[in-house]
């Protein structure tokens, strides 16, 4: 074992152990010892840096179960005109749903009055929404492309036994309809069977429905509120910023990516 990977296991080691989240109207996660992290975004036409933010908002908002109509709608979307294998996350077409949608403002202003409650007013009017759908997903981070934002994810999807897991973080969210989340795009994350440390392609059969469709907003970590609410540390590795073209996450100097399977980071992109 080389210095480096002896230090990313050390590191993982220390991140503590799975729990479960109670089911508040929201709870903000506190950040664990120092990060040793960084995200490399695009901030106009550079690159800058940041400490990756190992904090998760999380909570449960009232919002009603989509119509029957628009439920069909989904499920002949995804049958018919799309291949989701298990893990895959794709995008849906959020126009024709708002069509068949009449509670849509509603679920919308459910996350708008929740991320107000932490300190983000307005934050998602000025953000870009997109309808998501997933098959399980497998563990991954979303830094080379979304660096520079944070993900609030509202599900519309009934209990179907399944988390979001934080491997990195030893946390992990019961799914049901109403769950709402904020947290860092390159905190390696995953959906998985509740209980569960990893991805198996086995768990999501075709033949279960093991589906979650959820609503995504991309908030911009630069955005002092999001900052703020995320504790994040901007520029804190300028010189290294100078010398990228792309977007990356990496640990002491070194670039990682996630491995699928179990979510633990791992030398190499």
């Amino acid at each position: 074992m080389d210095a480096f990977t002896a230090k990313l296991a050390l590191w993982q080691s220390n991140r503590g152990s799975c729990f479960t989240l109670p089911q508040m109207n929201h709870t903000p996660q506190q950040p664990h010892a120092h990060s040793p992290l960084t995200s490399y975004f695009w901030s106009g036409d550079a690159i800058r840096s940041r400490r990756v933010s190992d904090v998760v908002l999380s909570g449960i908002v009232d919002v009603p179960e989509p119509p029957a109509r628009l439920l069909a709608d989904w499920a002949r979307e995804i049958s018919t005109h799309m291949t989701l294998e298990p893990g895959d996350v794709e995008v849906m077409p959020l126009a024709r749903a708002r069509a068949r949608w009449p509670d849509y403002s509603r679920c919308v202003q459910a996350v708008s009055d929740w991320t107000a409650t932490l300190g983000l007013p307005g934050v998602l009017a000025s953000s870009d929404v997109a309808l998501m759908v997933c098959r399980g997903a497998r563990y991954h981070h979303d830094g080379e492309q979304y660096g520079g934002a944070a993900f609030c994810n509202l599900f519309l999807s009934e209990d179907k036994g399944q988390d979001v897991h934080f491997p990195s973080l030893g946390l992990r969210i019961p799914l049901t309809r109403g769950t709402v989340l904020i947290f860092d795009t390159c905190q390696p994350h995953g959906v998985v069977p509740r209980g569960s440390n990893r991805f198996d392609a086995a768990d999501f059969a075709p033949d279960r429905d093991c589906t979650q469709v959820f609503l995504t907003w991309e908030l911009p970590i630069e955005d002092s509120h999001v900052g703020q609410a995320l504790k994040i540390a901007f520029d804190n590795d300028p010189m290294t910023s100078m010398r990228l073209n792309e977007e990356q996450v990496r640990l002491d100097g070194e670039r990682v990516s996630v491995c699928h399977g179990s979510g633990q980071w791992r030398l190499g992109d």
